[in-house]
Order: structure tokens, then C-alpha cells, then sequence
């Protein structure tokens, strides 16, 4: 994802080629530009930016580090339903899966009780007043 502004700085940099990829050009251009900001008070902290700007520079040079545009790929579209396996089957909000599963008729009336009836407690509830 390239940042907003930088597809024009990239056509300036691919205009100038060799001279602005290579690291080491980049990094005597930030030196020699620190150079005569050094003899004002004022403009101090700006030569120390330029000065650490081309170190770092240099450094990555050293390592063969080289600037490559970031190219835009084609964006491909999307097939629809080409990766839903199987639609779901009851709308939003859908409960846990265990919830969903409904005991048939035979087995409700097996357990003894009502079908959709009320449940029985295992835990007994005993109220202990003090």
C-alpha cells in the first residue's frame, strides 16, 4: 500500500534513474547538504536531521540495500460465491452451535417432560436465611 503523495515522488525518482536509487548517491547529497546549515545557530538541529539522514544512508548502501518502486498491482475481482461452501441457514444473530441443536420430539417426550417445556434444576436450591 504505498502512502498518500508518494506515487509523484516515485515518478520523480524513476525519472533521475541510477542517480537517486542508489543509497550512496543519497547519502553524499544529504552530507553536502548539511554542510552550510552547520554555520548558523538556528539551523543547527536541521544539519544534525541531515547528517543522521545520510549515515543511515550510508549505512543501508553498505548493506546493498537500492530503492525499487512499489508497482500497483491489478486488482482482481472477487468471484462471487466462489469461497462460501455452504450459505448459513438461519438469519443473524445465531446462537452457539450446542444451543442450536433442538432434541426431537421422541426424545423430549422420552425425558419425561412437555416438548419446549420447562426444565428441571440437578442442582437443588436450598434458600438458607440467617
Amino acid at each position: 500500500m504505498e502512502r498518500w503523495g508518494q506515487k509523484y515522488m516515485t515518478s520523480v525518482v524513476k525519472l533521475f534513474g541510477p542517480l537517486t536509487r542508489n543509497y550512496y548517491v543519497r547519502a553524499v547529497l544529504h552530507l553536502l547538504l548539511s554542510v552550510p546549515a552547520g554555520f548558523l545557530l538556528a539551523t543547527i538541529l536541521g544539519t544534525a536531521c541531515l547528517a543522521i539522514a545520510s549515515g543511515i544512508y550510508l549505512l543501508a548502501a553498505v548493506r546493498g540495500e537500492q530503492w525499487t518502486p512499489i508497482e500497483p498491482k491489478p486488482r482482481e475481482r472477487p468471484q462471487i460465491g466462489g469461497t462460501i461452501k455452504q450459505p448459513p441457514t438461519n438469519p443473524p444473530p445465531r446462537p452457539p452451535a450446542e444451543a442450536r441443536k433442538k432434541p426431537s420430539e421422541e426424545e423430549a417426550a422420552a425425558a419425561g417432560g412437555p416438548p419446549g417445556g420447562p426444565q428441571a434444576n440437578p442442582i437443588p436450591v436450598t434458600d438458607e436465611v440467617v
